[in-house]
């Protein structure tokens, strides 16, 4: 089985998430997971190591879709969907009870690194509280981590984008995460 990314339909990955969750077409997740569909092959396969398992992953994420993209609110479709890729991975891990192995192998710059990670997968599923503590933080600490996680851009393209020397985006990241998985943690806290 191959995974390749194809782009034949040129709406954002907003609109057809919007327009899927009015419509409920399965055809637009396929459109959109289709997009991302060798990423996420990637990433299963890193974790699993095993060809078979990383494909079976696949479908079992591209079928969880349906029902998640209308329960979640999903405003960067792309990362969302590797975090949700990796947390399949590491319960399929977990599972099979390989998952110590993987201390300290995540990398800073991992596409999409949040400090929940550590937390239990039904923190992690809530998108809602992570959005909530976000728009908490400092601006300037939002400003960074948005840019770095959810655009993806590097420590040096954050510095070039704002006024912020490379030395104080890297301060705000790692302080900006910080104080996000402090906020979270308060709020699973307080329910």
């Amino acid at each position: 089985m191959k995974f390749i990314s194809s782009n034949k339909d040129e709406q954002p990955d907003e609109a057809l998430l919007i327009r899927y969750q009015q419509t409920g077409d399965k055809a637009l997740i396929g459109a959109l997971f289709s997009r991302y569909v060798h990423l996420v092959y990637g990433l299963c396969l890193k974790y699993l190591k095993d060809r078979d398992a990383a494909q079976d992953a696949v479908m079992t994420i591209f079928e969880s879709l349906f029902k998640k993209l209308l329960d979640h609110d999903v405003k960067y479709f792309k990362s969302w969907l590797y975090m949700v890729a990796k947390n399949h991975c590491l319960m399929e891990l977990r599972k099979a009870g390989t998952s110590k192995d993987l201390n300290g192998s995540i990398m800073e710059n991992e596409v999409f690194l949040h400090p929940i990670e550590e937390m239990p997968t039904d923190v992690t599923d809530d998108l809602d509280a992570l959005e909530k503590c976000l728009e908490q933080l400092r601006e300037d600490q939002q400003k960074c981590l948005r840019m770095f996680y959810l655009q993806e851009l590097s420590y040096e393209e954050v510095s070039t984008k704002t006024t912020f020397g490379l030395k104080k985006v890297k301060s705000y990241i790692q302080n900006g995460k910080r104080n996000l998985k402090i906020c979270i943690e308060k709020q699973h806290a307080d329910r």
